[in-house]
């Protein structure tokens, strides 16, 4: 049941870690390419999101000890729920039916990829 937890950790941050690099873009301007790339490493999101992924990396790393990597990988995917309901709340993006069922779909081939033995 521990990885099972860990997976689901690690999507969770891969999907946190994805929004702190949305807020990140943010400061992609200036007049020149050097300029763009200061203003993006003054940027803590560009940071935060950054070590997320690497814990989560770390974490899928572990995870990948003890499951099976046709088990692992499916249940990855659920990364993309977390997504769509953090863009919801924290970017007000609309959550159309057809996110949904799209959303709905991966679940369901990452839960059928991953059961079948």
């Amino acid at each position: 049941m521990l990885p099972y937890s860990f997976i689901f950790l690690m999507t969770i941050m891969g999907a946190v870690a994805s929004l702190f690099l949305k807020n990140a873009s943010g400061s992609l301007k200036g007049d020149s390419a050097m300029g763009i790339v200061l203003n993006l490493l003054k940027t803590p999101s560009l940071y935060i999101g950054g070590i997320l992924y690497l814990l989560a990396s770390v974490l899928n790393i572990y995870v990948l000890r003890i499951l099976d990597y046709s088990s692992v990988l499916p249940l990855s995917a659920f990364t993309y729920v977390w997504t769509m309901f953090l863009a919801r709340i924290r970017l007000g993006e609309k959550l159309t039916k057809r996110k949904m069922l799209g959303v709905f779909l991966v679940v369901l081939g990452a839960v059928l990829v991953s059961r079948s033995y």
